[in-house]
């Protein structure tokens, strides 16, 4: 994949096909650490101890329409490749968390992407389920959470087009307010 964001979207994907309800996403970026952190945990099901060794493998997967799982595989490797570290958490009946790490001067580092558009289309393909963002950004951050959104909608559903554009539009003030302070 070409921008990280897109990982975070198929990540975001697995958790909320083992049942999650809550996503939470998490990127930080320390220039003076030369270090970007990734995050994304879930409270769904969780691996079975027996499988969290093989998830990262490309060649195993427990879905039956395909017999390779790039997803976990690609998103290590991205991290590798730039000097980072990959680390994946789970237990049985209380979710899953991926994280990653990454040089920011490395050259081979892919750009993050368009995270309001990937964090928006989670949302608006998934209206039953809270999604929280935080990004930070050499120390100054902003949190944008489902939960608190929902409670300001009364009975207009998230993933209308007039929510996700303002969701959209709040999440690149955000980061463009984060990036020039």
């Amino acid at each position: 994949m070409r921008e990280l964001s897109l990982h975070l979207i198929d990540i975001a994907e697995n958790g909320i096909a083992a049942g999650a309800d809550l996503i939470t996403i998490k990127v930080s970026e320390r220039e003076k650490d030369n270090l970007m952190e990734i995050a994304i945990a879930d409270n769904g099901r969780g691996i079975p101890s027996a499988l969290l060794e093989k998830v990262a493998d490309p060649f195993f997967t427990t879905k039956t329409t395909r017999r390779i799982g790039l997803g976990l595989s690609l998103f290590q490797d991205a991290a590798t490749r730039c000097e980072g570290e990959f680390h994946i958490r789970s237990e049985e009946g209380k979710g899953t968390e991926v994280s990653a790490s990454f040089k920011l001067d490395h050259i081979d580092l892919a750009p993050l992407g368009d995270m309001a558009g990937s964090i928006s289309c989670l949302i608006m393909g998934n209206p039953g389920v809270d999604f929280s963002y935080a990004h930070e950004i050499n120390g100054e951050s902003f949190i944008m959470d489902t939960r608190d959104i929902r409670k300001e909608l009364d009975d207009v559903a998230i993933n209308t087009p007039e929510v996700i554009r303002w969701i959209m539009n709040t999440i690149n003030d955000s980061l463009k307010s984060l990036k020039s302070g």
